[in-house]
């Protein structure tokens, strides 16, 4: 029993080790708007898997480098996102037609006020709200962003989640490490940075992370970022904010 359960393991560890090893494979496909049949340009395909992205040309055409089971990511402004599976048919044929959903956006409305000014500067200097928010230099962009990381109990509030079982970060990244593991390759492809770089809507950073869009926000303040930076910041720079406090976690966990 002892010898089948050592031959097992030895197996089962030779076909992970298999599939790590296989080699990428392009696929191709052309996207459409469900309503008019009319290729779609820009639209944005991520491998979720492999965190490598493409883009669709004026023909609503793109090719990506994929395995077996790998899973695409499929976003467009103004579309359903969607999810497509690497199937051994698509594969074989290389190529395939996948068709978008618009979706109705209801606008709310907006209220604009104003401040109420009365024309001398030092009077008006007071009435104006100052956030008193700390800056956060992010590596590949040209300036700097609110955040907390500097502030006097950004520590502790990490520190605390290594020593507290219940806390989010550390159910975040403690139990999903391999998910954050992704961080790397998020931003080593131009692809994917470009596209969190126009992205605000944390979609596709939460389906890249394999996290709830809705634990994002909540994961930046326990890593003392601002709530103005939270609400502001493009994905591109939340993920590099989510970047630099995984970095201070596991920093912390191994001390």
């Amino acid at each position: 029993m002892k010898y089948f359960v050592v031959f097992f393991f030895l197996i089962t560890s030779l076909s992970a080790s298999a599939q790590d090893i296989l080699p990428s494979q392009k696929v191709t496909g052309f996207i459409y708007n469900d309503n008019t049949k009319l290729p779609l340009i820009n639209v944005n395909v991520i491998n979720i898997n492999k965190v490598r992205g493409a883009q669709t040309d004026s023909k609503g055409y793109f090719e990506i480098e994929v395995q077996p089971s790998d899973t695409l990511h499929l976003s467009f402004l103004g579309f359903q996102s969607l999810r497509v599976k690497v199937t051994n048919d698509w594969l074989k044929n290389k190529v395939a037609k996948i068709y978008l959903t618009e979706k109705a956006i209801a606008l709310e409305e907006v209220i604009i006020k104003p401040f109420n000014l009365t024309g001398y500067l030092e009077v008006d200097s007071k009435t104006i709200p100052v956030s008193e928010n700390y800056r956060y230099s992010i590596s590949g962009l040209t300036h700097g962003y609110e955040a907390g990381e500097y502030s006097p109990d950004a520590f502790g509030k990490v520190l605390g989640s290594i020593f507290n079982p219940a806390d989010l970060l550390y159910n975040v990244f403690g139990k999903k490490s391999n998910e954050m593991k992704k961080l790397k390759e998020m931003k080593k492809d131009d692809t994917v940075r470009k596209l969190l770089e126009s992205k605000f809507d944390r979609e596709t950073l939460a389906v890249l992370l394999g996290i709830d869009k809705n634990e994002i926000p909540q994961i930046l303040e326990r890593c003392n970022y601002s709530e103005s930076f939270i609400k502001t910041a493009n994905d591109l720079q939340i993920m590099d904010a989510i970047s630099g406090c995984y970095e201070e976690y596991k920093i912390l966990k191994k001390k």
